[in-house]
């Protein structure tokens, strides 16, 4: 893949990835942006050109998004389907019963090294505000839950997480940039908000539990609107290139 383009996703994230996986990676981004919009239709051969690799990586790049309904597999080639507001609400949704089964089990366990690694995390968030890293703070923002997530050993519970990570990881990104180009406020407040879901974990509270996932999960909305916000501003930009 050529690393001269501008790529929405981060390109350091991907060092240990193959290639149909950093094709999906980009194409997922480009969808949820909508810098590729619904109704589209994708050429093996065009995205072949325009990433500058062969047909292969393409091909399972495009299975992956159709294993995630992102797009619909077709004779003439892939037509991108997208998201809509409500499915992004209900991806939320599955997080957030996710989560709640997770904290249930991490009632019964402990807890000691798992809250020191998630203080950690949020340290490193802290940092990533103070020098305007928009990509660093989300690359943090998905560790601390990914680590809560893996902390229980749940085999099943980490593989649906697994397969909701990476559009979840499209949605942080895009609406981290959003946030990041108002005051940090709002993001102190979400740094706030992963300290009581740590304060939560150390104290076993199930009340204090509860309301630290409305706490965080509250703002749902709000994420939604930023990522909706982002994708404008992302085609809106990428008009002005073509013209």
């Amino acid at each position: 893949m050529n690393e001269s383009k501008e790529f929405l996703y981060p390109q350091k994230w991907l060092s240990k990835a193959s290639t149909g996986e950093r094709v999906a990676y980009e194409l997922r981004m480009r969808i949820i942006s909508g810098m590729i919009e619904s109704g589209t239709t994708l050429s093996e051969n065009k995205l072949a050109a325009d990433f500058e690799v062969s047909r292969s990586p393409i091909r399972d790049a495009l299975k992956r998004l159709a294993s995630e309904n992102m797009i619909r597999l077709e004779k003439m080639g892939a037509v991108v389907i997208g998201l809509s507001k409500k499915e992004i609400e209900e991806i939320y949704d599955v997080r957030l019963l996710i989560e709640t089964f997770v904290f249930e089990r991490l009632l019964r366990m402990d807890t000691n090294e798992l809250a020191m690694e998630l203080r950690k995390i949020v340290e490193m968030m802290e940092v990533a505000i103070k020098y305007r890293d928009s990509d660093e703070f989300s690359y943090q923002d998905i560790l601390f839950h990914d680590t809560i997530i893996r902390s229980i050993g749940h085999s099943y519970i980490r593989m649906i997480w697994n397969n909701l990570k990476p559009v979840m990881e499209g949605f942080i990104l895009l609406s981290m940039r959003a946030r990041f180009q108002k005051t940090s406020e709002d993001l102190n407040r979400m740094v706030k908000n992963h300290e009581l879901y740590i304060d939560a974990i150390e104290a076993k509270d199930r009340n204090l539990m509860i309301k630290s996932l409305h706490e965080n999960f509250d703002s749902v909305q709000e994420k939604v609107d930023d990522l909706w916000r982002s994708q404008q501003m992302i085609t809106k930009e990428a008009e002005k290139q073509d013209d």
